[in-house]
């Protein structure tokens, strides 16, 4: 599955925090106290917290956003994009077959295939969100299976293997209130048991 705009954080999602920083930067030249800015800004304030003491660290340009986070990604560009082509032809143009989904293990094994780098799963999943596709799990059921041959199995078949199954019966599963010996559920007390109350 392909995500509209990428997965993560965008471009204009990144601008519009770093306006609210340099928002927060400008309430803390103005000496207001963090919890205010918090309130002000509509953040929680552990982020304005963390906010003050980086611009009282570095000043407004600590606060300016650094661009995408996250590792360095050990494919180039340019090997991202044939890796998205890739993963747009789908997983039956390269042996996948069985079924048309993009497992995380199966393009850590087509990263590998491709470019000669080894990807965990883990990483081939974040390396798929960030070209803004997102791992699926493969159905249980074979692309081949006979519907006809399983409704005949169900009928003929599984009705025999079934069985009846354990009959209805004064059993008690509750070891607190065994049945009394005329088959009704007792109070679990005996013979004794109106004494023990008194």
């Amino acid at each position: 599955m392909r995500y509209a705009d990428g997965g993560g954080l965008t471009p204009v999602g990144r601008r519009r925090r770093e306006t609210v920083r340099m928002q927060a930067a400008e309430l803390f030249e103005q000496q207001i106290a963090v919890s205010e800015v918090a309130r002000r800004l509509r953040v929680s304030v552990k982020s304005a917290y963390q906010w003050h003491q980086l611009w009282r660290d570095g000043g407004v340009e600590a606060l300016a956003s650094r661009g995408p986070s996250g590792s360095r990604c050990r494919l180039s560009s340019r090997c991202l994009e044939k890796l998205t082509g890739f993963l747009e032809e789908g997983p039956a143009a390269h042996g996948w077959t069985e079924d048309q989904v993009w497992t995380a293990s199966r393009v850590a094994t087509l990263i590998g295939r491709k470019f000669h780098v080894s990807y965990s799963v883990s990483g081939a999943t974040r390396l798929m969100h960030r070209l803004g596709f997102s791992p699926q799990v493969p159905a249980r059921r074979v692309a081949e299976r006979d519907e006809q041959a399983v409704a005949v199995w169900k009928v003929a078949t599984w009705a025999e293997v079934k069985g009846s199954g354990r009959p209805a019966g004064a059993t008690s599963a509750s070891r607190t209130k065994p049945a009394s010996p005329d088959g009704r559920p007792g109070d679990g007390l005996g013979a004794g048991g109106a004494a023990l109350r008194s």
